[in-house]
């Protein structure tokens, strides 16, 4: 049986729903937008049809279980505000790692704070996982906020890990235990 299984989750603003084919012309207001992008390992997409097929392979990951997509809607209108995932699971050790995007215009509205609580509690509680991990450009202060929001300890640096934006980056590593969340 798959640890990770398709859900719909919902808080009083959100729903973080199953990734869809359909969502990548939304997706793609972020992906292409170089700001929201600065500190992605990606460039930005020039081509909507980039955004399709990113999508078509997070979906295809997460049909092998070692993922789960969502993306992030308003339950009030529907409107796609960014995504959610969990990847790189590792069932034997109960472990994934946690990524999101949020279009630049919802920015500090706390949103992607209570879709992250909402998943992280859920991938505790119903997906049994007892570690949660995040791996984030240093330099990305709005993200090393919200994690340390979240419970998250920076448990180290990577030096000269990734490359961001053409050049070469360090990578700072995040941890949140289950047993840290229920502090």
């Amino acid at each position: 049986m798959p640890l990770l299984k398709p859900v719909t989750l919902e808080t009083s603003r959100l729903a973080l729903r199953p990734l869809q084919p359909e969502d990548a012309s939304s997706l793609f207001v972020i992906w292409s937008d170089p700001l929201a992008m600065q500190y992605f390992s990606i460039v930005p997409m020039t081509a909507v049809a980039d955004a399709h097929a990113r999508v078509e392979r997070r979906i295809a990951e997460a049909a092998g279980s070692d993922s789960i997509a969502f993306t992030l809607t308003l339950r009030a209108t529907g409107e796609v505000l960014g995504d959610i995932s969990l990847f790189h699971v590792d069932e034997q050790c109960r472990r994934a790692e946690i990524g999101f995007s949020l279009q630049r215009r919802h920015w500090g509205h706390g949103y992607m704070s209570e879709a992250a609580g909402r998943l992280i509690d859920h991938a505790f509680d119903e997906f049994g996982l007892r570690r949660i991990e995040a791996d984030i450009d240093p330099r990305n202060q709005s993200s090393a906020n919200l994690l340390e929001r979240l419970g998250f300890t920076r448990e180290g640096l990577l030096r000269e890990r990734g490359v961001v934006g053409g050049e070469v980056s360090d990578s700072a590593l995040y941890g949140l235990l289950k047993t840290d969340r229920r502090k």
